[in-house]
């Protein structure tokens, strides 16, 4: 671990690889799993105001779900996440022609229905950030689903911190981006 301002950040989001291969997985993260994806005090809000843009990209089940659970729970852990369907998948999954499981949430914004994306977790996925009272830990979720996302960042050389750039910047910050290129550059070169 090492630390950037207030933040503890593995360097196994530095040493390791990762491109989503959605073609081998078919979005398994969004649909298994015992628990919905994590949600910022925030987005819980956010969730409730878009809602009504949202449910034309969502699937009946979803639909049903939010509905009798509303746009976001309090978890067996405490913490605020999206309502599953049957115990399973996001609320706010939906599935392409191919079966890939994609985000209703992220389509919507694609297309210009809403102005944000998808929670925070979501998008910095295979990484997954906790709060403590001082600091904030930035860490690496192995899950074996993910194998082959780890053989394709392999391959094509992409470390995670980099294949998550875009959510790290909106979580943390240009400057604190930066401060982490450097900080894998450093790491780099010392081993």
């Amino acid at each position: 671990m090492f630390q950037l301002g207030k933040t503890l950040v593995s360097e196994e989001i530095i040493e390791n690889d990762f491109v989503c291969n959605l073609s081998a997985c078919k979005g398994a993260c969004c649909v298994d799993g015992d628990a919905g994806a994590p949600l910022e005090e925030k987005e819980t809000e956010i969730l409730v105001d878009i809602y009504a843009k949202v449910k034309p990209f969502l699937r009946p089940e979803g639909i049903k779900a939010i509905e009798a659970q509303g746009a976001f729970i309090k978890g067996e852990d405490g913490e605020w996440e999206t309502p599953l369907v049957n115990k399973s998948e996001c609320a706010y999954v939906i599935f392409s022609e191919g079966g890939i499981a994609k985000c209703g949430l992220e389509e919507a914004y694609e297309k210009g229905v809403t102005k944000w994306k998808k929670p925070v977790s979501c998008h910095l996925y295979p990484i997954r950030v906790k709060e403590y009272s001082q600091l904030t830990a930035v860490n690496y979720h192995k899950w074996q689903l993910c194998d082959p996302a780890c053989q394709l960042g392999e391959s094509l050389q992409v470390p995670i911190y980099k294949f998550v750039k875009e959510g790290l910047i909106r979580k943390f910050g240009k400057k604190w981006y930066k401060e982490l290129e450097q900080a894998a550059k450093d790491h780099l070169t010392s081993t």
